[in-house]
């Protein structure tokens, strides 16, 4: 070996290091989209042009999905995001509808180049996907529903008390109980989780997104032509008439019914959720 080619040798080395980095991201890398100059938060697992894509609910954050994302990335791409206000995402003041939210996921996609998705969405994020799907219908694979809905939760002044709660200064104290309840099945520390999230939340980003969820305006009867899982729990919070509903605005849909579980159903039985998930997308020959 020359004295010439011994003194490059270490340049060389680092260079070699260094250039994973530089070349690709790995899965589950936190990434950033922009939308109208606030940072999106994401993460992006396997590759492909179609992928699930995570949207979590009120609240909430992407770690939400934490006991789906290896098994559905065992599928296909999995794409998972911290809504506007949310998580890692910026917070900006402005109003936070389900319309932004859409965009929110539409900025994601592009900048994960994500041509289509499959967009599964809990509790607000029902509402949130089906508002993506009316913006970008060619960007939208099919829906899952994830123990939400396409229409208001009760009646006006059930959610007007529950707003006034929030919107006043001991909305913490406030919201405990309902949280119990919501989660009371999960295990301590994924409770915790669940609050904590809720907790580093801003009040305002709480407010204005449920104000904006319960607008009626948004929930009209325009027809969803793609495919459309609904798995909810079995509860008597649901209507009677909720599958009749359902199959109104969503001609080509499946509906499970998860009996023994709380709001937080995927994470209460993950395997009988993921499980649901995979057949469907194999059904329907969804992410080839």
């Amino acid at each position: 070996m020359s004295s010439k080619f011994r003194q490059t040798l270490p340049i060389l080395l680092l260079l070699f290091v260094a250039m994973p980095a530089v070349v690709s991201a790995k899965d589950g890398e936190s990434k950033f989209a922009t939308l109208n100059g606030a940072k999106i938060h994401y993460q992006s697992y396997g590759q492909g042009s179609d992928a699930f894509v995570l949207v979590h609910g009120w609240s909430s954050n992407l770690e939400a999905w934490g006991k789906q994302i290896p098994v559905l990335a065992k599928r296909g791409r999995v794409i998972a995001l911290d809504l506007p206000g949310h998580g890692k995402s910026d917070k900006p003041e402005l109003a936070y509808t389900m319309d932004h939210f859409a965009a929110a996921i539409d900025a994601v996609m592009k900048d994960a180049k994500v041509e289509r998705g499959v967009i599964l969405g809990h509790s607000m994020g029902t509402p949130v996907a089906r508002q993506f799907y009316r913006k970008y219908p060619k960007k939208t694979l099919a829906i899952v529903i994830v123990d939400g809905g396409l229409r208001p939760f009760g009646d006006k002044a059930m959610r007007d008390q529950y707003l006034n709660a929030f919107r006043s200064p001991g909305y913490k104290e406030a919201a405990k109980p309902m949280f119990d309840q919501m989660a009371g099945l999960l295990p301590a520390d994924e409770r915790e989780r669940i609050w904590v999230s809720f907790t580093n939340t801003p009040q305002n980003v709480l407010v204005s997104a449920m104000e904006r969820m319960n607008d009626d305006s948004l929930y009209t009867s325009d027809k969803i032509n793609v495919p459309v899982l609904a798995i909810l729990a079995k509860s008597p919070f649901w209507p009677p008439d909720t599958e009749q509903f359902l199959r109104g605005l969503a001609p080509d849909l499946e509906l499970q019914w998860m009996e023994g579980v709380d709001h937080f159903l995927h994470l209460e039985k993950s395997k009988e959720f993921n499980d649901a998930v995979i057949a469907f997308v194999d059904k329907k020959k969804l992410l080839k």
